[in-house]
């Protein structure tokens, strides 16, 4: 799985401050003088990202991302459908864009589902609060492993097990705000726009030293429509962006919507992270991915 598929949060504008020190002053008919500490040559310091001096955290920003994470907590059930590109380099060392689908339906405190049908491998994730099941439909082959008793901890057990991770896992949290607001170093309101989403949203932008997060968040209804991010570590600065549709909340959940009998009949396979080395992504509770064996809890 590439580095680029991390998942999605976006676009604040970093300051940029490069430190150079002074060169020490000599005189064209003189020999320089022996250098003190102070007139020392100094290398110039590397670029640092400065963070904060120049927006801060302003209230208005904060109390959107509260107000739609306040919508999203009190929600006993929720249904989307994200569409999440993510850029890759070519050979020409220019970014290629590559879309995926997802089809969320979620139960709280423990019922998920994620259905993608492309692009790429179809894929299908079950979780009833007892067990989870990691099911590709076209190789028929399922993977199945013990779970724990919330969403929250099942997310961070699926990605410290097995690297699973959805690029809208910070929204559907039981805090969405504890986890956007976690070491923000930004936060700022940008205005509102009425294309996004085909409402009007308002436009926030977040960031810590690792991302910056341009999201869009309905004006009257507090949903997420758009989120578009950026990570500082990644060459080439290539945008990662989710779009939000097709929100329904405290719907019921239709019966057996958590569970494949067909993905529980098919051949397992490892419930496990890739044999590939895998890169560092961001685990929904800051976790680093952990081996475990196979038949052990997540």
């Amino acid at each position: 799985m590439p580095k680029a598929m991390r998942p999605a949060v976006l676009a604040a504008v970093l300051a940029v401050a490069v430190a150079a020190g002074a060169a020490a002053q000599t005189s064209p008919s003189a020999a320089p003088p022996a250098a003190s500490p102070e007139t020392a040559p100094r290398p110039p310091k590397p670029p640092q990202l400065d963070l904060g001096l120049k927006f801060g955290l302003e209230p208005k920003a904060l109390e959107i991302l509260k107000a739609a994470s306040d919508k999203l907590s009190a929600a006993t059930s929720m249904s989307f459908d994200a569409v999440a590109t993510y850029e890759s380099p070519a050979r020409t060392g220019q970014p290629l864009a590559y879309l995926s689908e997802y089809q969320v339906l979620l139960k709280r405190p423990n019922k998920l589902r994620v259905i993608s049908p492309g692009d790429g491998p179809p894929s299908e994730f079950y979780y009833d609060g007892k067990t989870v099941m990691a099911y590709a439909p076209k190789e028929n082959l399922v993977a199945v492993a013990e779970a724990p008793p919330t969403i929250d901890e099942m997310l961070k057990a699926a990605y410290d097990v097995a690297a699973i991770y959805f690029p809208f896992t910070d929204l559907i949290v039981a805090d969405p705000y504890k986890v956007l607001s976690g070491q923000m170093k930004v936060a700022f309101y940008m205005g509102q726009s009425r294309i996004v989403g085909g409402t009007t949203t308002d436009i926030v932008v977040v960031a810590n030293d690792a991302v910056q997060a341009q999201i869009w968040i309905g004006a009257a209804d507090h949903l997420p429509r758009m989120v578009r991010a950026t990570y500082f570590d990644e060459p080439g600065n290539y945008r990662h962006l989710v779009v939000f549709r097709n929100w329904k909340l405290d719907a019921a959940a239709p019966p057996g919507a958590f569970t494949s009998a067909r993905a529980a009949k098919a051949p397992r396979m490892r419930f496990g992270a890739p044999p590939d080395t895998l890169p560092h992504f961001p685990s929904p509770q800051q976790g680093a991915p952990q081996g475990q064996q196979q038949g052990q809890k997540p």
